[in-house]
């Protein structure tokens, strides 16, 4: 099949000619999601965009709260510890919030990426997997490097 990736372009440009509303900044995709293409195109918009999307975030699928204990899933906890947050590009934990950096794997129940963590005064780095098991009831926390936690750590879904 061959590449038609030098069309959207092409288009973009002639559009912006022809009606003055695209910028030169705008990508072929923003501009197909946007529905900016030329009316009379015939090269329809791709869904790369959201793909791409998709493939820089924490899987949809290991989303939400997670617990070490089960207690850690009662709302309105002052002590929750172990209550594990986990949003599109965060990790929050007790008193440290990791921030999504260079993804090195990634499927629908897999991830290895870097973090960028921030806590208590102070800010580091860490290598780790997010792994969902049984179903997704479990999700499995394994850290690299010289300062990561020697063992994997079992987090519950919370209801």
């Amino acid at each position: 099949m061959k590449s038609i990736g030098w069309v959207l372009p092409a288009l973009l440009a002639l559009t912006a000619c022809d009606r003055g509303t695209q910028g030169a900044d705008v990508t072929a995709e923003e501009a197909a999601a946007k529905g900016d293409l030329a009316a009379n195109s015939s090269v329809a918009p791709t869904s790369s965009a959201s793909t791409d999307a998709e493939l820089a975030q924490i899987p949809t699928a290991m989303q939400g709260r997670w617990a070490l204990v089960p207690a850690d899933c009662e709302p309105g906890r002052a002590d929750a510890k172990g209550l594990l947050t986990i949003s599109a590009d965060k990790l929050r934990f007790y008193e440290s919030v990791g921030t999504l950096g260079d993804i090195r794997e990634a499927a629908e129940n897999r991830i290895r990426a870097s973090f960028d963590f921030m806590g208590e005064g102070m800010e580091w780095q860490r290598d780790m997997t997010l792994e969902l098991q049984d179903g997704g009831s479990a999700l499995v926390r394994r850290e690299f490097g010289a300062e990561a936690a020697p063992e994997p750590l079992r987090y519950s879904r919370c209801a």
